[in-house]
């Protein structure tokens, strides 16, 4: 991203604020605060770090001053006014000088409590919401780049399947295979890694569940979810192996998982609603029977994290657009026995869905 990218970021959130009625936004670290302005403090602490944007006004940014030549030096500070406080002073009191007295905020949803409420005592007749709720589209539709960002994550995380199904499975605990994900993510090129979840058996009966000591046996269904951040993008994807041939029941679920998963696809296109690509892969698990075993979401948003707005399920009308990015990932979980889960990333274009992970879905035999 270049200094360009973020101040024209800056400006459509403040634009935004107030299409949505609000008197600004308030934004301290985290996701939010990297996607606006490309500024990650090296630590987040007790100290008050705040991005204030508003439509008429140049972005500013307070920080504490000992971390000022940092923000100084940040892609997006061309863009924005810097200024640091010192400790012993009330730094929302300064935060206070660029509110209105009586505005209501949109605050990143990352926001500590005690800043939330420094801000209440400094400015009393003051308002907020989360910018989850009130701006749900400001990082959910993504440009070209950030698209092929995504993508190139997607392929990082499509190399590490490929190269996961040439280890061994049975004997070896959950934990270790997990270390090797962990290990290819980060050889093709993630700088972090956020989830390597293993489920054999049983245990992939659980949808989060934590790789532990479980020995994988010859005859388990495996359950595999990983992802992380590439050149800060997400990766998140799915694939449900099975160690040694596996039997009818197991191939049926697979398959119904599967079909599921490319309906869902299928069905993704500009001005449909969220909810109605969830609908579409419960129906398909529904009608084989299986509906009380899909026990979660179809889908979640992923950008500059691996959950975030839009999210696939009933009741969230929101309309696909152009530019977002989210999973698909229906399940089956069968209590006490295995489990079936296949996701990809896909993009909503003009012409329908594009997926960003491209290894294949049916169900791959491992050793």
């Amino acid at each position: 991203m270049t200094h360009v990218d973020y101040g024209q970021r800056m400006a459509r959130a403040g634009r935004a604020a107030a299409d949505a009625g609000l008197a600004g936004l308030i934004v301290t670290p985290g996701p939010d605060l990297t996607w606006l302005c490309g500024y990650r403090p090296t630590a987040v602490t007790e100290r008050l770090t705040a991005l204030v944007i508003e439509q008429e006004r140049r972005p500013r940014l307070l920080v504490p001053v000992l971390e000022y030549p940092d923000a100084e030096y940040s892609p997006g500070a061309w863009a924005m006014e810097v200024s640091g406080w010192t400790d012993g002073s009330d730094p929302y009191a300064e935060v206070a000088k660029w509110m209105a007295p009586e505005g209501r905020y949109g605050v990143s949803d990352s926001t500590w409590a005690m800043h939330l409420l420094g801000l209440q005592r400094s400015v009393p007749g003051s308002a907020y919401a989360a910018l989850t709720e009130v701006l749900p589209m400001l990082r959910a539709v993504k440009d070209a780049h950030e698209v092929e960002l995504l993508a190139a994550a997607g392929a990082a995380a499509d190399a590490t399947y490929q190269e996961i199904l040439t280890v061994r499975f049975g004997g070896r605990r959950e934990s270790e295979v997990a270390a090797d994900l962990v290990r290819l993510l980060t050889e093709h090129g993630h700088s972090q890694v956020d989830f390597t979840i293993v489920g054999s058996g049983p245990n992939g009966a659980n949808p989060h569940h934590e790789a532990g000591d479980r020995v994988i046996e010859d005859g388990d269904m495996v359950v595999l979810d990983f992802g992380g951040l590439k050149d800060g993008y997400g990766s998140d994807t799915t694939r449900t192996v099975h160690v040694g041939e596996p039997g009818a029941e197991e191939r049926k679920v697979h398959d119904i998982v599967r079909e599921a998963q490319q309906a869902a696809f299928e069905a993704v296109r500009p001005g449909v609603a969220c909810q109605d690509v969830d609908r579409v892969a419960r129906k398909v698990i529904k009608a084989a029977g299986y509906g009380e075993y899909f026990i979660h979401r179809t889908g979640h948003g992923i950008g500059v994290t691996t959950h975030e707005p839009p999210y696939l399920v009933e009741g969230e009308h929101l309309p696909l657009v152009p530019g977002m990015c989210f999973s698909i990932e229906p399940g089956i979980y069968l209590p006490g026995r295995f489990g079936v889960r296949i996701e990809d990333i896909v993009t909503c274009t003009e012409s329908g869905g594009r997926r960003l992970n491209q290894t294949a879905r049916e169900m791959a035999v491992v050793r």
